[in-house]
């Protein structure tokens, strides 16, 4: 089990299951979105997932034609971003999380878009746009 929180902790969540992905996105929308240099995120199962506590506080911005992305409307802090063309998973912000075991990353995408700074002596697998499953 996964619990999580926003940052005012208005907006609480649960996952039933195990992260068993984990991605760190290099992408531009990413990085505005999160005010970073990348985020990390994992492909989780919507069904699996569930608010418990101040739905009413969820605001989505429908960041392109295909993606929504959810946040909290008092602090602000990104929850989780949907591709609407596989609305049966949501992918997660890992920086969110309270509860619950979080695995290394698995690969990075987006990674042509990485900030030039970035050490990339420790990367693991780098995609240099979207991964392809």
């Amino acid at each position: 089990m996964i619990k999580g929180h926003c940052l005012c902790g208005g907006i609480s969540y649960e996952y039933d299951g195990e992260i068993t992905e984990l991605a760190i996105c290099h992408c531009n929308q990413c990085k505005r979105a999160q005010g970073t240099p990348f985020v990390t995120n994992a492909p989780i199962s919507f069904d699996r997932f569930s608010v418990t506590s101040g739905s009413e506080l969820i605001k989505e911005f429908k960041a392109s034609e295909n993606k929504r992305r959810t946040f909290c409307a008092t602090c602000g802090s990104p929850l989780y971003s949907q591709r609407l063309d596989t609305p049966e998973t949501i992918r997660l912000r890992v920086g969110t999380i309270s509860e619950g075991v979080i695995p290394k990353p698995d690969y990075h995408i987006h990674y042509a878009s990485m900030s030039e700074w970035f050490d990339q002596d420790e990367f693991q697998t780098r995609y240099p746009t979207e991964k392809s499953d």
